[in-house]
């Protein structure tokens, strides 16, 4: 007969300990770098530099596309950069690893594929992200002022030459699509024209929060993780809400989402997308995995959805 042996329980002051840590790195994100470029698929792309809604200098790339009347602008997660994140190696391996993602996220093919579907591609860092300008003392909000960049964004390509007038889509991944939400909430007039939304796995920060204190075996501190977040950013959870932002949505939006994803839980993505008061939407669940970076990939490994409804609105 085999004995089972349970962890030791963690001490109150190791809980405090890791409750500072945790808070720490969600309040102040690490940059993590830009490891990857558009010369590594063959595209002709041009180093563009812009400013925010409220003048931060934002980094990115333009990958023109010759004769294209349509134009994609591409929003990233939080703590990754518009090339993705090097979670193959450290020190962002070890950070997470134990929730399955312990693998790179490339998102250069994701513009390869754009681009070969007939799309000019705007990639860019938001604030205090890859090589984009620090702002508002570093901290991470959840979108509140990352919404600036994604209305900064669009006003770039509105001014370009080459991009003045055409068809605007989004791709806004997690904090991308958030900021997404904030921002059409925020500043709704910055939207009139762009025809449609597509949203990789947008999550409620005391959500992903909640999840990682379970996969810790704390699930009971997350009003004590919540209070050391405020200390450290002045914004609490409640005012950190995409579902909320949500309900401010106007234009065809797809979402999609790891249904199993362990560091969120299905009824966060659905009730943002029940949130969304716009009859052209769709909801898509990714099966068969817990990783979260599977969703990231969706777009590269199963891409016709997402053209398709790109397509079917920037036509």
């Amino acid at each position: 007969m085999t004995d089972v042996h349970e962890a030791p329980a963690l001490s109150e002051d190791r809980i405090r300990q890791l409750l500072d840590q945790i808070a720490d790195g969600f309040s102040i994100q690490a940059r993590s770098p830009v490891l990857r470029s558009p010369v590594e698929h063959g595209l002709d792309f041009e180093n563009v530099t812009f400013p925010s809604h409220d003048g931060v200098p934002l980094e990115g790339w333009f990958i023109p596309a010759p004769g294209s009347a349509k134009v994609i602008i591409a929003n990233h997660p939080m703590g990754f950069t518009r090339a993705g994140l090097p979670t193959h190696l450290e020190p962002w391996h070890s950070i997470w690893a134990g929730s399955g993602n312990g693998f790179e996220v490339n998102f250069v093919p994701d513009y390869a594929i754009l681009h070969r579907a007939g799309y000019h591609v705007l990639a860019y860092d938001l604030r205090n992200h890859g090589f984009s300008g620090a702002a508002n003392g570093g901290i991470s909000s959840s979108g509140i002022f990352e919404a600036r960049d994604v209305v900064g964004a669009i006003d770039y390509v509105r001014r370009r030459p080459d991009t003045r007038g055409l068809a605007v889509g989004l791709f806004s991944r997690c904090l991308g699509c958030s900021s997404t939400f904030a921002a059409m909430t925020q500043f709704p007039e910055a939207f009139d024209g762009v025809r449609c939304l597509v949203g990789p796995q947008p999550v409620t920060a005391r959500t992903i929060m909640g999840r990682r204190l379970t996969t810790m075996g704390i699930p009971d501190r997350i009003d004590d993780l919540e209070r050391r977040i405020v200390l450290r950013t002045g914004i609490d959870f409640a005012a950190r809400s995409p579902r909320e932002w949500a309900k401010n949505v106007r234009i065809p939006t797809f979402l999609y989402q790891v249904r199993d994803d362990i560091l969120t839980h299905p009824s966060d993505v659905q009730t943002m997308f029940d949130n969304i008061p716009v009859v052209e939407k769709k909801l898509q669940w990714i099966e068969g995995s817990t990783a979260r970076w599977d969703g990231y990939l969706e777009f590269q490994r199963r891409p016709e959805p997402m053209l398709d409804w790109f397509a079917a609105h920037l036509s």
